[in-house]
């Protein structure tokens, strides 16, 4: 098997050297990939770990495409197992620090003038060191303010674009021979990873999230989101205010009430209110400032939502808190495009159960994070699917619970949750909000008839161009296909039947030898069969009435 131009060959053996040595040699021979020689000569890790787990420590040994896609596949709760969501949420985005020179010399690449000019001093050892960058403590020679610089790491670009190639010609191999997989559509899971990756090796992109979240955070006392120095930033550096404090869980003193309070309004803002909000919101990306004060750090992931998304999630999650399994089947029904044939009973009967499950716990016990991935589990088994935005809320919101029950074990969450779910449900029906829809729907309204005419001339172009493609698609005709092919094997045999008295008639005309009894043969047993044939469909059709 020959491997396209744009794949590095010894970067692909060490993918399947990795994959090897992890115990998945099988796969790499079902799809006859390179590298034989390579497998042999692997050392593999020691028996008695599961699949999952070997699946998270090849992903880590492989770097950081790897890692990233762990990460972008543990969203999908509506994909994957439950196990395999574990160990994928395990990886660990960090690195070994590149060297302080090469990580200067991309500075200098990337700011107006050079670094000793803008910078009184940067620290050479980095706070922190991930796979895709470096974050450096700086002073602005400007006005003396502490800074972050994050620093994308060198030639970062070139090897994801090497590995998400063949990562790419992987994933459509599996896709074409393996049909269990094909549900999975793992071609476009590399290309959402590839989308993901461009956005969040773009710095600018992180700085204008930052900006927008700062807007939206003004008024709530409590949060803090560094402001971004504009002038100074790139798309490979990004010069941010530094935050001192600690990180949620360190055991610090401080008031946790207040903090697990804030924290979790924040988040409830930012999905429910705004449908913008920080996609990955675990005490790493969080540092207590002081007491009172929350700062929510590295934006380089968001999600969004619609207003129509937001008012569906703000019914389901409403359903859930208030445990009505009819309102909560009728949200998830909504929230997904569901197949016609969808048993509704069946899922309600599912719904009643999985909220009879955790309605053995007290209402300040109630685990809100796990329901809302019992839910995603219940989705998969019924082969539900809902758009991978709101899959990312529910992760958000799953991980926000989780580290405000970090900061307050205490903390009673539908308590907290309630009051700002009555005020978003009731704000859907002020009358600002009912008059902007009558005005909507209005304005359609008078619009339609305008581009009824406009929609047809293009319906009629596409036709002259040869575009307009009609598909048409049966549903339950199956015995009616049965019943054809019954009819039109009958008439088969009935028409060889006629054909074969016919024949055997010319035989006995002719009296072709040899003959029986002063008959040709061959025309009595063209006779013969052509009576067995005719029995045959009349005993068929009796026997079908």
């Amino acid at each position: 098997m020959n491997l396209t131009p744009t794949i590095s060959p010894l970067r692909f053996k060490e993918i399947v050297g990795a994959f090897v040595k992890y115990g998945f040699e099988d796969v790499m021979g079902f799809l006859h990939l390179p590298g034989k020689r390579t497998a042999q000569k692997v050392t593999k890790v020691p028996e008695g770990l599961s699949p999952y787990e070997r699946i998270r420590m090849a992903f880590e040994e492989l770097g950081p495409t790897f890692v990233k896609f762990g990460q972008v596949m543990s969203l999908r709760s509506d994909l994957l197992p439950r196990s395999l969501i574990v160990e994928l949420e395990r990886l660990q985005d960090n690195a070994a620090p590149v060297d302080w020179e090469k990580m200067r010399a991309v500075l200098e690449e990337n700011l107006p003038l050079p670094v000793d000019n803008v910078f009184v001093r940067c620290e050479r050892q980095p706070m922190a060191s991930a796979s895709l960058s470096q974050v450096h403590r700086a002073v602005l020679q400007a006005d003396g303010r502490v800074v972050a610089l994050k620093i994308q790491r060198p030639g970062i670009r070139a090897d994801i674009d090497r590995d998400l190639d063949i990562f790419n010609f992987i994933a459509r191999r599996l896709h074409e021979r393996v049909e269990s997989l094909q549900i999975y559509n793992l071609p476009g899971m590399v290309d959402l990873l590839r989308k993901t990756l461009d956005r969040e090796l773009n710095f600018l992109r992180e700085a204008r999230y930052m900006n927008v979240a700062r807007e939206q955070h003004m008024d709530l006392r409590g949060i803090f989101i560094p402001a971004v120095v504009r002038e100074l930033s790139s798309e490979k550096v990004l010069v941010m205010d530094h935050v001192e404090g600690w990180r949620p869980g360190d055991g610090v003193t401080a008031d946790a009430p207040h903090l697990a309070r804030i924290g979790l309004a924040a988040s409830i803002r930012q999905i429910l209110e705004n449908g913008f909000f920080h996609a990955d919101p675990h005490p790493g990306n969080m540092l207590i400032m002081g007491n009172e004060t929350l700062a929510l750090l590295d934006w380089g992931m968001v999600g969004r939502l619609t207003p129509k998304d937001r008012n569906d999630m703000i019914d389901l999650i409403g359903a859930v808190v208030s445990r009505d399994s009819d309102d909560l089947v009728d949200a998830i029904l909504t929230l997904n495009s569901a197949p016609m044939n969808i048993d509704r009973r069946s899922l309600q009967i599912d719904v009643m159960e999985l909220l009879d499950m955790h309605s053995v716990a007290a209402v300040e016990e109630i685990n809100l994070g796990m329901l809302l991935l019992d839910i995603s589990d219940l989705l998969r088994a019924h082969r539900l699917q809902v758009p991978l935005d709101l899959y990312l809320m529910i992760k958000a919101l799953v991980t926000a619970e989780g580290t405000a029950r970090l900061i307050d074990p205490k903390l009673d969450i539908i308590a907290e949750i309630e009051p700002h779910l009555r005020r978003l449900a009731l704000a859907r029906f002020k009358p600002t909000r009912i008059w902007q829809r009558f005005q909507s729907m209005a304005f359609k309204l008078v619009t339609s008839p305008i581009q009824f005419p406009r929609q047809v001339a293009e319906v009629v172009e596409k036709m002259q161009r040869g575009e307009l493609r009609l598909r048409f698609e049966h549903h339950n005709l199956g015995d009616m296909r049965l019943t054809l092919e019954k009819t039109f094997s009958r008439l088969t045999l009935g028409i060889i039947a006629g054909a074969t008295i016919i024949g055997s008639s010319l035989l006995l005309v002719t009296e072709l030898p040899p003959k029986v009894a002063g008959y040709s043969l061959l025309g009595l047993i063209g006779y013969l069969f052509a009576g067995l044939m005719a029995l045959w469909v009349v005993y068929d059709i009796l026997r079908n009435r």
